[in-house]
């Protein structure tokens, strides 16, 4: 039997509002969707935070940033060399680029003088990444990580829990991640991220670096020793296609009407994931018309491909198991084309365990009872936070990034290169075992 406490509402909608010393200005380089969401707390606070140019090869989607934010038009650059050549003009820059672009952009800003907030995964492979954390050493310069769920009030309060010890030593973390079907047939199979050679990273490192992250934060700075993963593309294949299917849903699909990955039902009926979708005639205007949308679909946008039958080669699902120099474990699932998206979190340690799912907006301590007639008893914390931007982190990781920059006192959420190094260690050793079938030896690194 459990006795179940009184649950606790936090309230978690407003961070505090630090005292900052002065405006910190920032260049943006690549203007795109994840840019435009963290530049956005310069617009709320605009004596916190200050866009002042903005770096990116297409010219339309640097001048809509640009405008946004009243940057003058000779701060608007094609290219990070032209950047680079005015000296530096900014205390920091958001490198918004795409993956396989993170550490060559990174490098010569470190060398220029800037500190960075690097949107993840930090790079595409193990010798990357390693090399960047040198010249960030090396420059004596501050990266940051948007590892944004660390900044979600739900995984900060778990994170706050352990850190009182509610549930003493972690002895096993079991994570898992539900990519909705919507999600998945955009991001990872039709879009940028359905192949490697397209988007720079396998689907754990563009979608779970976030939960490998998670993982070595909530053990608390005990490194992980050695990972094994397995796992594929079992669904979204060519011989899986429907019978009758055809190559593009609106024009030569006859089961397109019934099909649960019509890109007329996902694009236009429901409106998901126009940022992506509608990038190939962003040039039509802000706000193409309909008809327009529907002959993008029907001719040479990607997002109209049937999804058994485009050159995605992400797996659909993989597990990964960690061992820790503790001797404890943790095994994280990612499952993708569920019905419903969320992520689930169960912590078991020597003294009770803490679970939930991220979306629930709660998480359940439980702690073992005893006394006769009773088994275990139960707190649920609420979090009184919407859900938007990785359930509210976005944002407030824009904040520790200026208290950072500031040499201001960090949260427990900071997330330093030298943080975010062992989650990456781990996605790639993963990808590693589950490619040759053996358990992968982690390199311990030098604080």
């Amino acid at each position: 039997m459990a006795e179940t406490i009184t649950p606790r509402v936090l309230d978690t909608q407003q961070p505090e509002q630090p005292q900052f010393q002065q405006t910190l200005k920032v260049v943006i380089v690549g203007a795109g969707n994840r840019s435009l969401t963290y530049a956005s707390y310069g617009l709320a606070h605009p004596e916190e935070l200050q866009v002042v140019a903005v770096v990116d090869p297409d010219e339309l989607r640097c001048h809509r940033l640009a405008d946004l934010h009243g940057v003058a038009p000779n701060r608007c650059y094609a290219s990070l060399d032209a950047l680079l050549e005015d000296g530096r003009i900014a205390d920091a820059a958001i490198n918004g680029t795409m993956d396989a672009l993170h550490v060559p952009t990174s490098l010569p800003l470190l060398e220029a003088g800037y500190d960075i907030l690097l949107e993840k995964p930090i790079g595409i492979s193990k010798e990357e990444i390693l090399v960047l954390l040198d010249a960030a050493r090396r420059h004596d310069r501050k990266v940051m990580i948007c590892h944004v769920l660390r900044y979600a009030p739900y995984y900060r309060e778990i994170r706050k829990r352990i850190a009182e010890g509610v549930i003493d030593d972690i002895v096993n973390i079991q994570t898992g991640e539900h990519v909705s079907y919507h999600h998945m047939s955009a991001a990872f199979v039709r879009g940028k991220w359905g192949s490697k050679e397209q988007g720079g990273s396998s689907m754990l490192m563009a979608k779970c670096c976030h939960d490998m992250d998670l993982i070595t934060w909530l053990k608390s700075g005990i490194p992980p020793i050695r990972v094994t993963s397995s796992g594929g593309l079992s669904f979204f294949r060519s011989d899986r296609a429907p019978a009758g299917s055809g190559t593009r849903c609106l024009a030569d699909c006859p089961i397109e009407a019934e099909c649960d990955y019509s890109a007329r039902k996902h694009y236009i009926e429901q409106a998901r994931w126009g940022t992506y979708v509608w990038r190939s005639i962003e040039h039509l205007g802000s706000e193409p018309t309909t008809e327009q949308k529907l002959e993008s679909l029907r001719t040479d946008n990607p997002y109209g491909r049937c999804v058994w039958r485009s050159d995605n080669d992400a797996v659909d699902h993989q597990c990964v198991v960690i061992e820790f120099a503790d001797g404890s474990t943790a095994t994280h699932t990612l499952i993708g084309n569920t019905s419903k998206p969320c992520r689930t979190l169960h912590i078991i340690g020597t003294k009770g365990e803490i679970s939930g799912v991220m979306e629930d907006g709660y998480f359940t301590i439980r702690h073992p009872d005893v006394r006769a007639g009773h088994e275990y008893t139960e707190e649920q914390v609420h979090l009184n936070v919407s859900m938007d931007m990785h359930g509210g982190g976005d944002l407030r990781l824009v904040e520790d990034f200026i208290r950072y920059c500031r040499g201001e006192a960090a949260s427990l959420s900071t997330t330093s290169i030298g943080d975010s190094i062992y989650g990456h260690l781990l996605g790639f050793g993963a990808d590693k075992a589950m490619e040759e079938g053996v358990w992968v030896t982690l390199e311990r690194l030098e604080s």
